[in-house]
Formats: C-alpha cells, structure tokens, sequence
C-alpha cells in the first residue's frame, strides 16, 4: 500500500462525509418543503373558508431540524455509539488482559502516528472491535470482552493495528457520522409515515374535492411517501457500501503497522469462526466493526447482492489477501505496495 493510497483515501473520507451531510439536509428539505407543496396544491381546491396552507413552516422547521441533528451527531455520534453498546471506559487496568490491550495500543499508536486513543470494553462474549470519535485527538478503541479471551497478543495487536487504521484514514469519522445519521432518516421516516397515514385516512373520510389543485398534491404526497419509506432503506445500503470498500485498505494499512499481516489473518479467522453474533452491537453501528456483528450471509458472499447488502467483504477474501501479503513479505522482507 503506497503512501499516495493512503492520503487518497483521506482525501475520499473527507469528500465524502460533506456529500453525506449535504444529502442528509437535502432529504430534511424535501421531507419539510414537499410536505408544505403537497399542502398547498391539496388546499387549493377547498371551500374558502377552510384552511389554506400557504407558508412553508414544514420546510423551514423540517431544515432548521436537519441542521440541529447533523451538528448533534456529529458532537455525539461517539458517545451514542459507545453507550448503545454498554461499553465502559477502561482507565486502570487491572487484569492481565487489560494490560495487554492497554500496552497493545499504546503500541500501535506510536507505529501509525497517532494519539493514544480512549480504550473500551465492550461486554459481549462474541469477539469483535470496532473505532469511533470525530478525529484523531477525540478517537476511541473499543473491543469485546470476547476478543480479549480469543486471540493472542500478536493477534490482538493485528486487530487493534485495523482499528488505528480506521482513524488515520479518517474512516471512523466518517461511519461514525453515517451511523448517528442513518438512524435518525430511520425514525423520522417511522414517524412521519404513522402522521401521514393517520392524515390521509381522514382526507378521504371526509370527501374532499378532487379539482386539479387536489391531483397535484396526491401525485406529491405518493412521491413524497415513497421517499419516506425508501429513505431509511438507501441510507442504510450507503453505509454497508461505504463499510466494505474501506475494509481491504484498514487491513492492509494494519499488516504496514504490525509487520505481521499472518497476525490479522489469523485473527480475523478466529473471529469468524467464533460464529456468534455480537448481541451487544446493533445495526445502525455495525458497520463500524472489524467483522459484521450481525452474522449477515450478505457478508460472506462477492457480487453485487452482496456489496448492497454486506457490512464487510468476506472474511475469506480478506484472509487470502493478508496471507499474500505474509509470503511476500517473508520471502522478500518487503511489504506490497497495495492490498
């Protein structure tokens, strides 16, 4: 992997999380101001004592709302993703282990050149890790108690050297803000479409007119509808895109830390082999872990299915990678240019 892969991948990370939150205002837009147009043409065919919708508050308290959600994930988004999974902050280690991990990633700080980040426990038995925070000075690695029982220290320190990755490549800041966002799409989409249903059977309850006015609105109301029930979907099959393609240049920017990339293959296939989902790690962060969570088929399947679908590549792939990468490497004593 070239340095110039490197800084273009930060350069992508960076592109990408302002499209993100440009189409997340954009949707908060349409969801407020289609909803006011849909307004406006259902009203004007009705009596002239009847209410009129002519002001667009949905629009501007639907904008106003994105751009308050936005700025609060982007503050919050890691500390929403650590609570969701009951992780705790592990400051004095006392147990081995703890100890391991503790020097493990002070470790692999100094190799990728970086601040030491917060570590976390995560109590689940099932053995996963995962990186969030909004830089590299406010970063956070956390893993499962299961991980620490699992593997060994080269294989922890393989697992904790993807995760530094993750920061420097500017990867957990952006899935970070994709999964505050993609969870808020999910349940304004929810509550937005119980509101509406509610309306819309009291619309034709009541007998409305049906002038051309009225038309127009019914054919805004459906578009507007079906962007509210396709929402939830396109933002979540984002994430599990943006998830996979990052995947292969973490770990080959790990084998670059560690030296050791038969490290990370072993303990990727530890990891999948254990088979259990992690029950502590939901979808809307799932595609942050070093493995998907959720034991999805999707995620050990190529092709184009499995790239909507999946959270990670397949864990297959991603060991034959690593494992070319170790005979290189152990029969030249370089590392390859690329993953």
């Amino acid at each position: 992997m070239s340095g110039t892969n490197l800084f273009e991948q930060q350069r992508i990370n960076r592109r990408r999380s302002v499209i993100l939150v440009a189409m997340f205002l954009l949707f908060f837009a349409w969801v407020g101001f289609g909803g006011d147009l849909a307004a406006y043409f259902y009203s004007t065919d009705l009596p002239p004592a009847a209410y009129h919708h002519r002001f667009p508050w949905f629009g501007i308290v639907a904008t106003l709302l994105g751009i308050g959600v936005t700025w609060y994930g982007w503050r919050n988004g890691p500390k929403q993703v650590l609570w969701a999974t009951g992780a705790w902050e592990l400051i004095d280690p006392a147990k081995p282990q703890e100890k391991v991990l503790v020097n493990v990633i002070e470790e692999m700080a100094i190799a990728s050149g970086l601040p030491r980040p917060t570590i976390w426990i995560v109590p689940d038995k099932d053995p996963n890790a995962f990186a969030t925070g909004t830089d590299e000075h406010h970063a956070h690695v956390a893993v499962t108690e299961g991980l620490l029982g699992a593997l060994d220290r080269d294989e922890l320190q393989a697992v904790v050297a993807h995760e530094m990755a993750h920061i420097k490549n500017y990867d957990m800041k952006l899935m970070t803000l994709l999964a505050a966002l993609v969870g808020v799409i999910a349940i304004l989409s929810d509550g937005s479409g119980r509101m509406i249903g509610r309306g819309a059977g009291r619309a034709v309850g009541g007998g409305r007119s049906r002038g051309k006015g009225n038309q127009l609105g019914a054919i805004i109301l459906v578009l507007w509808l079906i962007t509210l029930v396709l929402a939830p979907i396109i933002s979540r099959m984002l994430a599990l895109a943006v998830s996979r393609k990052r995947e292969f240049l973490a770990d080959a920017s790990a084998a670059q830390f560690t030296r050791n990339p038969a490290a990370l293959a072993s303990a990727l296939r530890k990891i999948e082999d254990a088979g259990a989902p992690t029950s502590a790690i939901k979808h809307g962060s799932a595609h942050l872990c070093i493995a998907d969570p959720l034991g999805r088929k999707a995620s050990v399947k190529e092709g184009f299915m499995a790239d909507i679908l999946g959270t990670h590549p397949p864990m297959a792939v991603r060991i034959a990678r690593l494992k070319q990468m170790a005979y290189q490497f152990e029969k030249t004593g370089t590392m390859p240019e690329t993953a």
